[in-house]
Order: structure tokens, then C-alpha cells, then sequence
């Protein structure tokens, strides 16, 4: 029986995952939705001192009280950096990573850091680093107004009702969970992965396939078969908006389906046609797999 544990992104608590989780369990799987310190039912715990250690200590606890031998991390947004520091320390007990519409964590960058240099869109980028300077009390960051959330093209899907209860529930994130650097120690460097791209106003499998065939050595490792890639026809909320597709692609995924972007012999053409596209509008090669069309990273470059 596969165990997944369901992490969610920046202000929201495992409620999040209700739905999805629901549909894992109907199907014969353990589901477990995470509510990280400080959010959900949990905001009341949040202090100065809540860190982004306090969420991956959050994480290797519920892996280390979950019975099944091995269990799949599903993180969504944020939640791609305590789930990738909680299987480094657990390495032996996860058996996939999931990244559903996140950010691909790197070593030694911390939340903002990524955001503050590698974020294409301006705007957003402005925005998420004033939230983070207007932090009350200097570690509480207030989550997206309504009318923010209206603004970003990454509601696709949401019903009305749901758009409510996002709003309502969502708790101020802690600072420190977003300034502290992920420290790796690379036990995760060949564990399996999978990322899902939420395609509706954002990049998808094909920009996986330009940055492979580019050729740049920090993107070759989305071309080893333990990489696999789905996409979904919708915003950044497929939990909300569509659960029982998100739920068939988390049950694919562990069973070892989906796209591969091998790199194997390189087509010299087609590199030759990128880096042309490239020089002639005058824009380097991406530093991450960003969406600089929405507010919020696709798959990778910053929280929600």
C-alpha cells in the first residue's frame, strides 16, 4: 500500500489537501496531510523563531510515525523545500518526490534568495520581497490580498467557494521559513522524481525539453529516467480544481509513469535552434523553469 504524505505551500495548512487525500484512500492508498508549524490549526505555534529547519523537523516526524516502510513526499509550491530537506534525512523511507506546481530546491539558497534572482516576472518578484520587508513584528508575512489572488493568472479552475475558504484560512507564513538556507548532503541526488506542470497560463513538459536539449549542464539531470513529468490543463490550485485528475497523476507517478525528457545523444539542431531563438531575442537561457506570466512560480522559482 503506498503512503503519501501531502505537503502544502506558504500560508496554507493541510486542509489544503482534503479532497485529494479523500481520493487516495478510496483507492486503497494511506493519505497524510501535513500541516507544518505555524499554519493551518497550527498557526497559533508559529514564533520568530519558526524556520525553515522547524518544517523540515515537521516532515521527518510524521515520516518517522507513518508505519508503511517507504512513502512518497508530495509537495506543493513552498512546500518543496522542507520535503526535499526532510527526504535528505531520510533518504531510505522515501520513495519519490513529487513537485506539483513548485519550485526545484537547490542547495544553499533559501526561499526569497531564489526569488530575488531568479524569478523573471518583476512584478511578482517586487511584491513577494515587499510582503517579506513589510513582515508585522519583522517575521510574519500576510498573505495575498483577494484582489492580489484575483490579479494572478493562476486561479484557473478554482470554484468561488474554494477561492473563500483559500482566503479565510490562510495564516501568515513565518519569515524565517523563507530566509533560511536548505542545507543538502546530496542523499537525495538519485532518488526518483516526478514534477507536475499546472499548464493553464504556464510553461509544461516542452520547456523541460528546450532546457535539456540546451545542453547546460545544471538542467541535464531533468533528462535522467528517474525524472518523470506530467501536465495538468489548469492553475496553480489543482487540489481545488481538479482533485480527482491530481489524485490519478500522484497514483501514475508512484507507479513509475509518465514523461521522460531523455538526454542521450543530442539533437544538434535543435540545440542550434535554441540557442539561435535565444540570441535573437537577445535573452539568455532561463536560470529555472519559471512562468513569467503568473504570479507564482510553474514548477520552479518561488513559493506560494
Amino acid at each position: 500500500m503506498t503512503a503519501f504524505v501531502l505537503v502544502p505551500g506558504t500560508h496554507m495548512g493541510g486542509w489544503l489537501w482534503r479532497e485529494v487525500a479523500g481520493r487516495l484512500r478510496q483507492a486503497g492508498s494511506e493519505a497524510y496531510e501535513a500541516t507544518l508549524t505555524g499554519m493551518g490549526d497550527r498557526r497559533h505555534l508559529a514564533g520568530p523563531q519558526t524556520d525553515l529547519e522547524t518544517h523540515t523537523e515537521d516532515l521527518t516526524q510524521l515520516i518517522d510515525h507513518v508505519d508503511a516502510p517507504e512513502v512518497v513526499l508530495v509537495a506543493h509550491c513552498y512546500g518543496s523545500y522542507p520535503v526535499r530537506a526532510a527526504a535528505d534525512r531520510r533518504p531510505e523511507r522515501v520513495s519519490r518526490i513529487v513537485y506539483v506546481d513548485a519550485p526545484l530546491p537547490q542547495d544553499g539558497c533559501s526561499v526569497l534568495g531564489q526569488v530575488r534572482e531568479q524569478m523573471q516576472d518583476e512584478v511578482t518578484r517586487a511584491g513577494m520581497l515587499r510582503r517579506a520587508a513589510e513582515a508585522v513584528d519583522g517575521w510574519r508575512m500576510i498573505p495575498p490580498t483577494p484582489a492580489e489572488e484575483r490579479n494572478a493568472a493562476n486561479l484557473t479552475g478554482v470554484s468561488q467557494e474554494a477561492l473563500v475558504r483559500l482566503n479565510r484560512l490562510a495564516a501568515p507564513q513565518p519569515l524565517g521559513t523563507l530566509t533560511q538556507p536548505l542545507r543538502l548532503s546530496g542523499k537525495t541526488a538519485k532518488m526518483p522524481m516526478t514534477g507536475v506542470f499546472c499548464t493553464a497560463g504556464g510553461p509544461g513538459i516542452a520547456m523541460v525539453e528546450t532546457l535539456v536539449a540546451s545542453g547546460a549542464p545544471r538542467f541535464q539531470e531533468l533528462g535522467e529516467e528517474r525524472w518523470s513529468f506530467f501536465e495538468l490543463a489548469t492553475g496553480h490550485w489543482p487540489m481545488l480544481s481538479c482533485p480527482d485528475e491530481l489524485a490519478e497523476v500522484l497514483r501514475q507517478a508512484t507507479a513509475g509513469e509518465g514523461r521522460r525528457v531523455g538526454t542521450g545523444r543530442q539533437d544538434a539542431d535543435r540545440v542550434a535552434a535554441v540557442q539561435s531563438a535565444q540570441i535573437r531575442s537577445g535573452k539568455p537561457l532561463p536560470r529555472c523553469v519559471v512562468s513569467p506570466g503568473r504570479s507564482r512560480p510553474a514548477w520552479c522559482g518561488g513559493p506560494r
